[in-house]
């Protein structure tokens, strides 16, 4: 069992109140994920050594300046990528992933930062490197692309969070593009966590060092619990902010929290990452619903 089950119970409890209390209250969900955009845009293209900051990821977005000089690069893949994750936000409910899905968004993500790779599987001579890893040859790739697919929509016995789990390994591990593989792979996340009903995580770059380690785990032992438990903490956090916004109850730091509760920051910050309180966080910041559930 790659999920645990108090992970089971604890997203079942909070998907039910979820679902209880978005009837009607749309737009403030819409609010959300628009506020979220940039955070999400500035996480995934850090964790692949993109040097723009929260802020000036931002800034870009809104078409604002950026005080330091900028490569047109990095601007491309800051915009381009929030056209992504706003495409998503709008169509995954209704539609499921599939090779087509999959090579549109490529295209989206990768136009205008190298046109000739844009929206297509690696071709003949052109292979990639992740680390120590070889990606499988090119004239291997849209046949396991596929297969991991049809895996993923066909499988009807696994737990939700395992199958997206081993769809994202399998996904990069076959690494299907010259570039682009990981902020593709982290959307369809998005998109098969949507399409199920579910609200979008945020992997973090302040975490990457554990979500490269659950692929070596994959590769070497198919281990599968290390990438099911990030996505399973990613998606209680990302549950426990919207039921905090939609109960509307006063939200304040984790650090003010501590002080009128005679609890110590660094205990209420390890609770929060292991998700056994209701903390998320807000561009970076841990924050916490003023309920009597929280205390």
């Amino acid at each position: 069992m790659a999920v645990q089950q108090q992970f089971k119970d604890r997203i079942k409890e909070l998907k039910e109140r979820y679902d209880s209390l978005k009837t009607g209250k749309d737009a403030l969900l819409r609010l959300l994920d628009e506020a979220e955009v940039a955070e999400s845009v500035y996480n995934s293209n850090a964790i692949e050594n993109s040097t723009l900051t929260l802020q000036e990821t931002e800034r870009i977005l809104l078409e604002l300046a950026v005080v330091r000089e900028v490569s047109a690069r990095e601007i491309f893949e800051a915009k381009n990528l929030a056209r992504v994750v706003a495409y998503m936000r709008e169509k995954a409910k209704a539609t499921d992933i599939g090779k087509d899905v999959i090579l549109f968004l490529h295209k989206m993500l990768i136009t205008a930062i190298r046109d000739e790779i844009a929206g297509r599987f690696r071709t003949t001579g052109e292979y990639v490197r992740v680390g120590t890893h070889i990606a499988p040859a090119p004239e291997h790739v849209e046949r396991m692309v596929e297969a991991a697919v049809t895996e993923y929509n066909s499988d009807n016995q696994s737990y939700f969070l395992e199958r997206i789990a081993r769809f994202h390994l399998e996904f990069e591990i076959v690494h299907p593009f010259n570039d682009g593989n990981g902020r593709i792979g982290r959307a369809l996340i998005n998109w098969q966590l949507i399409r199920l009903g579910f609200s979008p995580i945020i992997i973090r770059n302040k975490e990457k060092s554990g979500y490269y380690d659950s692929f070596s785990a994959y590769r070497e032992k198919k281990n599968l619990k290390p990438m099911a438990k990030i996505i399973a903490l990613g998606l209680l956090e990302s549950l426990h902010k919207r039921v905090t916004y939609l109960e509307g109850t006063p939200i304040i730091t984790l650090s003010e929290f501590a002080k009128g509760h005679d609890k110590t920051a660094s205990s209420l910050t390890n609770a929060a990452r292991r998700q056994t309180i209701p903390a998320f966080r807000e561009k970076g910041v841990w924050k916490i619903g003023t309920s009597p559930r929280s205390q």
